[in-house]
């Protein structure tokens, strides 16, 4: 009789996320076992706690899981698992807090395909406003979109300060170029409009984001995406399920993208994580970076 597969699912927060749970186990793995609370300080031990017990054959049935809220924490975890590995005894590791590295990368890789599919164009050059872009979603999306090219400025309603913290944290950790601005007032907001050729609404659920008169001071806009499934939607007027659809916004051509069109291929971007590492012969470390590849390769 085969070992099972298990996954170790660890959180800083007090619960593990169960849209995390089911995923897992959609995705084939038949034993769960969650781990809330945990610390920085904890992962090499409980590492190499589920290494050692299964013997080199069944470390290949052996996964773990990272989730929480924080990206940061999130990769100083990853990289405490990889660090606890003693070969043979090497196992498959996955980060994704919040689902934001895969929500991220499906979110930049959707929209991706509309500037090409709408407009024949790239991201490399353009300019990309997240706003509610503070929160692990945003910054994700931020890093993705900076990785690929683009002139990123993240904007918080909460607190100009907040934007700048997490510009200048995940410019640091990940190198990239992203930019805060003030975006706390509809006056702030309708005045980042006009050099918005994407606008990324990645804000709390059932918080509008943009209004469609808003939207009318958007002269450079070509797509704007929203991962807000809870009504009123991020974006006025942007249907949950629009993949392209024509939105009403300055500048004539623009397109929107909803949330659930952006969460189906978030579903198929981790679920194909998940079996990636039950599949693979040899142990893998998944960051936002390989569910950015994954999107990439889900919507060609």
């Amino acid at each position: 009789m085969e070992n099972p597969y298990i996954l170790h699912m660890f959180s800083p927060t007090n619960n593990i996320s169960p849209f995390d749970v089911n995923m897992a186990c959609d995705a084939g793995y038949q034993v769960l076992m969650p781990y809330s609370g945990v610390g920085l300080d904890q992962i090499y031990g409980l590492t190499q706690d589920a290494i050692f017990s299964r013997g080199p054959n069944g470390v290949k049935r052996t996964g773990l899981f990272i989730g929480g809220r924080d990206i940061g924490l999130a990769a100083d975890m990853l990289d405490a698992c990889r660090n606890a590995m003693v070969p043979p005894f090497e196992v498959s590791v996955f980060a994704d807090p919040s689902g934001a590295f895969t929500t991220a990368a499906a979110l930049v890789a959707c929209v991706e395909r509309q500037l090409r599919k709408a407009h024949n164009t790239e991201l490399e050059g353009k300019t990309v406003l997240v706003l509610g872009g503070t929160g692990p979603v945003g910054t994700a999306a931020a890093v993705l979109a900076s990785s690929a090219g683009a002139k990123v400025l993240v904007g918080s309603h909460s607190s100009a300060m907040r934007a700048r913290v997490a510009s200048e944290v995940v410019n640091t950790r990940y190198g990239s170029s992203v930019l805060p601005v003030e975006a706390g007032s509809n006056e702030q907001k309708e005045n980042l409009m006009p050099q918005a050729n994407i606008i990324l609404c990645t804000a709390k659920a059932g918080i509008q984001v943009l209004s469609k008169a808003q939207l009318m001071s958007a002269t450079s806009l070509l797509v704007a995406a929203d991962v807000n499934a809870v009504p009123p939607a991020g974006v006025e007027g942007l249907g949950v399920m629009d993949d392209g659809k024509p939105l009403e916004a300055g500048s004539g051509k623009a397109v929107g993208i909803g949330a659930l069109a952006i969460g189906n291929v978030k579903y198929l971007c981790q679920r194909g994580l998940f079996q990636r590492m039950i599949n693979t012969e040899k142990p893998v470390y998944l960051d936002f970076r390989d569910a950015f590849a994954t999107a990439r390769e889900l919507v060609a």
